[in-house]
């Protein structure tokens, strides 16, 4: 083995040596270092944890934030107590350490089970028995059926005759399908003895580049359908809304410090006869005052954005996205599995949508490929019951349904032995393949008579109808990539005669072959598209024996090769896969999926632009589109293909720019508003993979962004864009170009398979489809779903409310906390500007984290403005909350504008009722604290009862949050006044609240402020016609009876959401 690869050793490589290298007498050996097998997921250990963790969290603008305002509170005599940041920062830091940490745990524990997995390693002959984490590299290691493979491995040898094995990559990229690895060749066979070099590349980010697939195994593959087999290790290792509120803080501090020294700058205000200055206050510098008064202001008015905002939001995210999981409707009874969430960061930009792009096959398919005709030799054989026809053929070519002439028998049987041969398909209790089509095709050569009964040893055994069995040697296999879009096999029959069987894509078959061949098979191949089936191309080849001696040599030299494999690969490939002879071409259907038409007019209704990325014909692809109902019979195609770009006298780049300019003209400058467009003006684009190459790749002398820009205007002017023959990388590049167009449109894509990750991952939400291609769609996404169907309810259910519920939680924020600040910024005016605070630090303290938090996290967790079964059936109300609708200057002026009503009536309200000298019975005068407590329980009640206003769909979690925080409010007073707590140097509020609530001013000004605050809202549900979707769900469901759904029948009369008027239908 060594000496065969040690012509390739180049400097980037490493050695590594089997079984134990003798060191020769006069030469230090100094053995290479490598890295051990441990496996390490974990982020933190015991002695780093608690650095590391607080360095990690204090990175987070947020959290650095609040450390800042609790050193200013500490370092400067500020006018609350360092307590009221500190304490509810320390809450986060917490909770946020303990619930990390509690994933490491996880991520500790299973690593563990990896570590410590037993594995049989052979040395000297024995068989012993390590842990995985004490794997050596150039350890032989033997390997049982269904065991996962410790580390990267080189199969040295197999239980099997032919010397080859199977692996299941599920764990690694998602593929489920079995595929065929081989041993080493000329390797001795007793590998317990086995000393041996092997001169491999360094490790790589690439899994399907290294070493090349045919003799490595890699570590978490599966071992399958193989008894046992032997390796030795290589263990290669791959691997808007918070700065408006900071502008308001900001200003308001810059305000009252400048105020205060416009004050204290009148004689007898800067000392008055009661407050003299200390001799270190007297010498002070003026600018250092000026500067720590202002951080003063800063901490009074910080609570204006409070740390527990923070933490309402992420936890209505996290426990936001369960909703999706727990959602019945997402579960599939075929898979038994419902919708997966990977992130929950992304649950509101899921109502903010604007293009969908998805792939065809396995995703508006259904990716179960059916067997339905093929062509012979330009004959046309369409199966039907073998007892109404001869040997099961019906030739039905032409207009007429009659038997016409077949192709000769001889034919029939070398394309049906294609079919047999020239596949990946294993035998075992079934049919089990790379791919459906690969099952779909040998089931359709069954259905003729040629029956594949396996492969062991290297031979393929095939049943033909005479019911004689065939057997051919497989020689190589040259498997199917995205890029060739074609596979082969050469097999050498018992007469000796080795053949080459090719099948592929029209596209990269069609070049290959006899050019007289192609005319009578390219009509069936294109009708078939047309009606929307996939259709491949089977051609064959005669090798000699100097031919395919250089082949083998060539193959084998490129799969041991160190660099360039594989374009060392696909030209040996290209080098065979030439001269060919073209047999027939066949067809399969693959059906749509479950409601898949319906899904894609909902989201055209809803204002989204769907586009169609695959790699299929154009025929097949635009088939399913008007199936889809994306294209539909008065929608005007363009068309952008290289069959467009032929022109005669007209170079190709000429005629693609006159293209441009003409479709610009007709979608873009000359369209009539979006208003007034009829549905005969709708236009759909169609454009090819190589066309899309001569647009994102021009030379600049033929005005590269000209041509981008035209081409995404002419995109984004029509109602669905069909992308064909692309590859996974354009897709991405389509993605990327739209989500980086003017406005930055959120962009999602959805698919089922390993070629549509790129897309998955480039747009700003991945949807997987969990198929029949994998999981690694799946693994890649932010969120899974089992069908097509369910991307309706998805982004037309949940991801509008999961919107609306942010969008309302993040401005009734802004909201309360301005009605919390604006008194104290008021009270400034009364005391001098001197940071005196209105509300008890305990107030301050417990206003965001236990007073008012709860009921908005549950409002943001249950709230329906318009019910599920309402926004499913009108997806014209998507459109009304897109572009970031609710987060808007008019929204956020209407909040700011309450904020400052609700605050205004506060401080003033309760400073009229403080006009009265005398409030108490006992005649005694209520003094600061007692005023800031009357406008702080005005506030609490006011705010909490403006979201009960805003609630329509209640729960008793709602009732319960709600009245509870109001009763725990109350309870609270009482109890903290109440007590005198040994730890408080000042006890501000003794009996305070108590002694409050015994006048009956007090009383009155609290209900009579209260009403007054909510009395516009109040007055405007009750005086305004009801209009909007809710309206209209309410008449529906009283003209059906008085019929009302339990939601409806338990929402107050007078309530109203902000999202009312943003839903207003005229």
């Amino acid at each position: 083995l060594s000496s065969s690869i040690e012509n390739h050793r180049t400097l980037g490589s490493r050695t590594i040596y089997v079984g134990h290298r003798p060191c020769p007498a006069n030469e230090v050996f100094i053995p290479p270092k490598f890295c051990d097998n441990r496996i390490v997921s974990s982020k933190y250990t015991v002695w780093n944890f608690l650095p590391k963790n607080l360095f990690e969290q204090f990175r987070r603008i947020a959290n650095f934030y609040f450390l800042i305002i609790f050193l200013v509170q500490v370092i400067v005599d500020t006018p609350t107590s360092p307590v009221t940041s500190g304490l509810p920062l320390f809450f986060v830091i917490t909770v946020t350490a303990i619930k990390q940490g509690y994933e490491d745990w996880l991520r500790h524990k299973a690593d563990n089970e990896v570590n410590k997995y037993r594995v049989t390693v052979l040395e000297d002959g024995r068989r012993i028995q390590k842990e995985s984490e004490k794997i050596k590299v150039g350890d032989v290691l033997e390997v049982e059926e269904d065991e996962t493979f410790p580390c990267d491995l080189i199969l040295l040898q197999s239980s099997r005759d032919d010397g080859t094995c199977f692996v299941t990559t599920a764990s690694l990229d998602g593929e489920s399908n079995h595929k065929t690895h081989y041993t080493v060749p000329d390797t001795e066979r007793d590998v317990e003895s086995l000393n041996a070099t092997i001169e491999c590349e360094q490790p790589q980010p690439d899994l399907y580049k290294s070493l090349g697939p045919e003799n490595l195994l890699l570590k978490g593959a599966t071992l399958k359908n193989t008894q046992s087999i032997c390796g030795k290790s290589i263990i290669a290792f791959f691997t808007g809304t918070i700065l408006k509120m900071g502008k308001t803080i900001l200003s308001k501090a810059l305000v009252c410090t400048t105020l205060k020294y416009v004050w204290q700058s009148k004689p007898g205000q800067d000392e008055p006869w009661y407050n003299e200055k200390t001799l270190k206050e007297k010498e002070t510098n003026l600018y250092l005052n000026m500067f720590t008064d202002f951080l003063s202001f800063m901490v009074l008015f910080n609570f204006i954005i409070p740390v527990s905002m923070y933490v309402t939001v992420e936890m209505q995210k996290f426990l936001g996205s369960f909703f999706i999981s727990w959602d019945k409707d997402f579960f599939d009874s075929e898979i038994e599995e419902g919708a997966l969430v990977n992130t929950s960061d992304l649950n509101e930009e899921l109502g903010q949508v604007e293009y969908v792009f998805t792939d065809k096959t396995g995703t508006l398919t259904q990716n179960n490929m059916e067997f339905i005709e093929c062509c012979i030799d330009g004959h046309q054989y369409k199966y039907r019951d073998a007892s109404s026809e001869v040997d099961g053929f019906c030739v039905t070519d032409g207009p007429m349904n009659t038997v016409q002439q077949k192709a000769g028998r001889e034919r029939e049987e070398l394309f049906l032995r294609a079919l047999c041969l020239c596949h990946t398909v294993q035998v075992k209790e079934g049919f089990i393949a790379s791919s459906p089509d690969e099952i779909a095709l040998v089931q359709g050569a069954m259905r003729y008579g040629f029956t594949f009964l396996g492969l062991e040893s290297k031979t393929m055994k095939i049943l033909n109808r005479t019911n004689d069995v065939e057997m051919y040697e497989l020689l190589h296999v040259l498997n199917f990539d995205p890029v060739r879009r074609r596979m082969s096999v050469i097999v050498r029959s018992i007469s000796g005669e080795t053949l080459l069987f090719c099948k592929g894509a029209d596209s990269s078959i069609f070049p290959r072959v006899k050019q007289e061949e192609v005319e009578k098979i390219r009509m069936h191949v294109e009708r078939n598209a047309t009606d929307g089936y996939r259709t491949l191309c089977v051609a064959y080849k005669h090798l000699t024996a100097e031919e395919y001696d250089q082949v083998d040599s060539g193959l084998r030299e490129a799969r041991l090769a160190l660099q360039d494999r594989e374009e060392k690969l696909m030209a040996v490939y290209n080098q065979v896969e030439t001269g060919m002879n073209l047999i027939g071409a066949t067809a399969v259907e693959d059906r749509l999926q479950e409601e898949a038409a319906e899904t894609m007019e909902a989201l055209q209704g809803a204002g989204i632009k769907v586009w169609v990325l695959t790699g299929d014909k154009m025929e097949t692809a635009k088939s399913t589109c008007y199936a889809c109902r994306l294209f539909k019979r008065n929608t005007e195609l363009l068309e952008l293909t290289v069959r467009t770009l032929e022109s005669p006298g007209k170079r190709r780049e000429d005629r693609l720019h006159d293209l441009l300019l003409e479709y610009h003209k007709k979608t873009v400058q000359d369209a009539p508003p979006a208003k007034t467009r009829v549905a005969s003006q709708d236009y759909g684009f169609i454009v090819d993979g190589a066309t899309l190459s001569m647009v994102l790749n021009s030379s600049s002398e033929n005005n590269l962004h000209d041509y981008k820009d035209l081409f995404l205007q002419i995109c984004q002017n029509c109602t669905s864009v069909l992308c064909c023959r692309m590859a996974p990388l354009q897709k991405a590049q389509i993605v990327k170009m739209v989500k980086n167009s003017k406005g930055s449109p959120i962009t999602l894509s959805i698919g089922d398979g390993a070629n549509d990750v790129s897309m998955i991952l480039e747009a700003h939400v991945g949807i997987g489809i969990k198929g029949k291609e994998g999981r690694q769609a799946v693994r890649n996404s932010d969120y899974a779903i089992p069908k097509l169907k369910h991307l309706k309810k998805l982004l037309l259910g949940h991801g509008h409310l999961y919107y609306v519920r942010i969008a309302h939680l993040v401005q009734y924020f802004f909201y309360k906390n301005l009605c919390f600040i604006l008194p104290q910024f008021l009270y400034q005016f009364f005391c001098g500007c001197s940071q005196q605070p209105l509300y008890d630090a305990a107030y301050l303290t417990m206003y965001n984290i236990c007073f008012t938090s709860m009921p908005i996290l549950a409002y943001s967790l249950f709230e329906q403005h318009i019910s599920i079964e309402m926004l499913l059936e009108n997806a014209t109300l998507y459109r009304q909350i897109g572009k970031n609708a609710m987060l808007r200057w008019g929204p956020f002026l209407y909040w700011t504008l309450l904020g400052v009503f609700h605050g205004l009536v506060f401080f003033f309200g309760v400073w009229f009722l403080f006009s009265n000298p005398a409030l108490q019975d006992n005649g005694q005068a209520f003094g600061n604290w007692s005023y800031g407590t009357i406008v702080f329980t005005i506030l609490v009640f006011t705010v909490t009862l403006k979201l009960a206003l805003d609630t329509r769909h209640w729960t008793w979690i709602n009732h319960f949050v709600i009245w509870g925080s109001l009763a725990f409010y109350v309870f609270f007073s009482f109890f903290w006044g109440g007590v005198i707590w040994p730890f408080l140097r000042q006890q501000r509020l003794y009996f305070v609240f108590a002694n409050m609530l015994s006048s009956v001013s007090a009383w009155l000004v609290i209900i009579v402020l209260i009403l007054l605050s909510l009395l516009p809202e109040i007055l405007y549900v009750v005086l305004r016609k009801p209009r909007g979707p809710y309206a209209r769900q309410k008449l529906v469901q009283s003209s059906a009876g008085g019929i009302q759904s339990p939601r409806s029948s338990a929402r107050p009369l007078l309530m109203r959401t902000f999202s009312d008027e943003s839903n207003t239908v005229s």
